[in-house]
């Protein structure tokens, strides 16, 4: 028997499943006699009939059953398997996996892969948290959440979701035992939350009423890494430099206040990062831009009160 030609298998399901060669050409918008001859191709492959042809209808041979019966469900699969990698219906569906910062991972980025996938019910979402950066296309990664000023690697695609603004945050129950700092050299007098200190040094560049000034602290408690940083001042152990959009749901729900609030740290921007491709996954082009709409909620100048208009971005926030 000569190999089976899949087209063809396809086309004769229609056929049995439309009960006609016409529904069939409409429908692939081709002349019946392409559809008919590629049913007939099928029956010299297989050595047997598969249709009954008359004028008014076809309908399928006991052969023609039996194939049918082995058949479709396979077809079906394939055209399921189809649409799982974006068919022509482009909408968002398969599993998506992606790469972010360990920081922004558990606090941003949980919050919008819950968000996201109660929107797409059909997007499957697995997320690795690293400080590392990873191969997108050796490692098989969808696309990654990268905090950089410039990103190197031209095969990748690189959309800029917006700038990793810092502001001094506080618990409420730190506030009411210890008051507000009502200027930087207040803070000098209060208990500090410091990111990658240095013998309990650090140095925090703000822009504010004054302009940019460079502030040196000091702290007792000291992390590596900005989810420690916030759970620490949630804790109440001081008031810390925490990136808007780790801090933005404790702030929303009331668990982290801002102090100094005319006071910004203006970071490195974040990008969403994924493979250039002729054909982007409606996946990933799904999850990108929900990515850029949440982060204009939670991350944006407008999250928070501000005194000063925006200037040109200092300074970066280390990952």
């Amino acid at each position: 028997m000569s190999q089976l030609d899949l087209n063809d298998v396809a086309i004769f399901v229609r056929v049995v499943d439309r009960a006609g060669f016409a529904k069939v050409a409409r429908e692939l918008t081709v002349p019946t006699s392409t559809v008919s001859r590629a049913v007939a191709r099928l029956e010299d492959t297989l050595g047997t009939r598969l249709v009954h042809r008359n004028t008014r209808s076809v309908t399928p041979t006991s052969e023609g059953r039996a194939f049918y019966a082995e058949v479709s469900p396979a077809v079906a699969s394939l055209h399921a398997a189809a649409r799982g990698v974006d068919g022509a219906d482009r909408s968002p569906r398969g599993r998506l996996r992606v790469s972010a910062p360990n920081d922004i991972g558990s606090t941003f980025v949980a919050a919008v892969v819950s968000a996201f996938t109660a929107r797409c019910p059909n997007v499957a979402v697995d997320v690795e948290l690293s400080m590392r950066t990873v191969n997108l296309v050796e490692e098989g990664f969808d696309l990654a959440l990268r905090a950089a000023y410039k990103l190197e690697d031209s095969s990748l695609v690189a959309r800029r979701v917006g700038e990793l603004e810092a502001d001094l945050y506080a618990s409420p129950q730190y506030v009411a035992a210890r008051g507000a700092p009502t200027s930087l050299d207040a803070l000098a007098d209060h208990a500090l939350v410091l990111f990658r200190a240095k013998d309990g040094q650090a140095e925090w560049l703000l822009e504010g009423p004054e302009g940019v000034v460079r502030h040196k602290v000091r702290g007792r408690i000291s992390g590596d890494d900005y989810t420690f940083v916030c759970g620490a001042a949630l804790g109440g152990g001081g008031i810390a430099l925490i990136p808007r959009i780790v801090a933005a749901r404790d702030v929303a729900e009331g668990r982290l206040v801002r102090v100094l609030p005319e006071y910004v740290f203006r970071g490195a921007a974040l990008h969403v990062v994924y493979a250039a491709a002729p054909k982007v996954p409606a996946k990933v082009v799904a999850f990108r831009d929900f990515v850029m709409e949440s982060f204009a909620r939670e991350g944006s100048p407008e999250a928070t009160a501000r005194t000063k208009p925006r200037k040109p971005k200092l300074g970066r926030i280390e990952r």
